[in-house]
């Protein structure tokens, strides 16, 4: 930029901006006043053919600083993974549940963290070997003693339903197609409510080609360096991180929008191994005990 110049570019790039921000408002226009999905469903699209580009939306809105994510669910009593899982989560007061998912043979979205259903069912298969009709009918045993439930593997659709005005949901986004993904949660009205978690390179250029303002989680090549966060943040912009546990790192992060969401699960869970955890100024704890660590972070007075 000249500076003998910079008001008058100042005053084009405000020109260009308010362009872009007619042209959405226009798009949402005629997706509502024509009633039809194509209209919607076509102007993510739209937006990225002329290099908009715009960036995620904001993260979906909590209540609290910290965000508890409910890694599968809240499952010390109920089986992982099942809407039992979640619904306890939301119970306890989690601002996330996490959701995996999986594709059927047939293509159905399910949800589940392994490839295989023997962990949770004891038929010794693969999720990409079976149909969901025989998906459907497996059984899960329960975990706690004295439950004489039974439990099943739930569909991506009944999950989103479960989970709309109550829950956020972190979907760790293992083998699904991101077109039929992100139709999904259209549907069910919950784009405001997901961020995503990406498992491979791949996969972050189709949800920008899907689904360019829906917001991005991935985990930082092992051993970044600060150069090396900032070029993987300038090639591959995200909104969330999980694996940044050095104070320096971690502003640089801060310093360019982005949040960090650690992993505390683990069989040694403590308040010791979270106090660690918040002394780093993270934004965000996945953990297998939601309604402790809630209680817990009570007492410090930052819940």
């Amino acid at each position: 930029m000249l500076v003998i110049n910079g008001q008058l570019w100042n005053i084009h790039l405000k020109f260009l901006l308010l362009m872009k921000k007619l042209t959405i408002t226009i798009l949402a226009f005629l997706c509502l006043s024509h009633g039809s999905a194509s209209y919607a469903d076509n102007i993510d699209f739209y937006l990225l053919k002329n290099n908009f580009n715009p960036p995620s939306n904001s993260l979906p809105k909590t209540q609290h600083k910290i965000k508890i994510i409910a890694h599968r669910g809240s499952h010390l009593q109920v089986p992982e993974n099942t809407l039992a899982a979640y619904e306890m989560a939301i119970a306890e007061g989690a601002d996330y549940v996490e959701v995996d998912l999986r594709t059927t043979k047939d293509g159905k979205l399910i949800v589940l963290h392994d490839e295989s259903v023997k962990k949770m069912t004891g038929k010794d298969a693969l999720i990409q070997n079976l149909n969901f009709d025989e998906i459907k009918n497996l059984k899960i045993a329960p975990v706690a003693p004295g439950d004489t439930k039974t439990y099943s593997i739930p569909t991506f659709e009944s999950v989103l339903a479960l989970c709309k005005g109550k829950i956020n949901i972190y979907l760790d986004f293992k083998e699904a197609n991101v077109a039929q993904t992100y139709k999904l949660i259209r549907q069910a009205g919950m784009q405001n409510n997901v961020v995503v978690y990406l498992n491979k390179k791949d996969q972050y250029g189709q949800w920008k080609k899907v689904a360019p303002a829906m917001p991005l989680m991935a985990s930082l090549p092992e051993n970044s360096t600060a150069s090396g966060i900032k070029d993987f943040l300038s090639k591959t912009p995200v909104d969330v991180v999980d694996n940044a546990q050095d104070t320096s790192l971690i502003n640089i992060l801060h310093n360019n929008h982005v949040e960090i969401w650690l992993d505390v699960q683990s069989r040694d869970e403590n308040p010791a191994k979270w106090d660690r955890a918040l002394s780093l100024g993270i934004d965000g704890l996945q953990t297998d005990h939601p309604a402790q660590l809630i209680e817990y972070l009570k007492t410090k007075k930052i819940r």
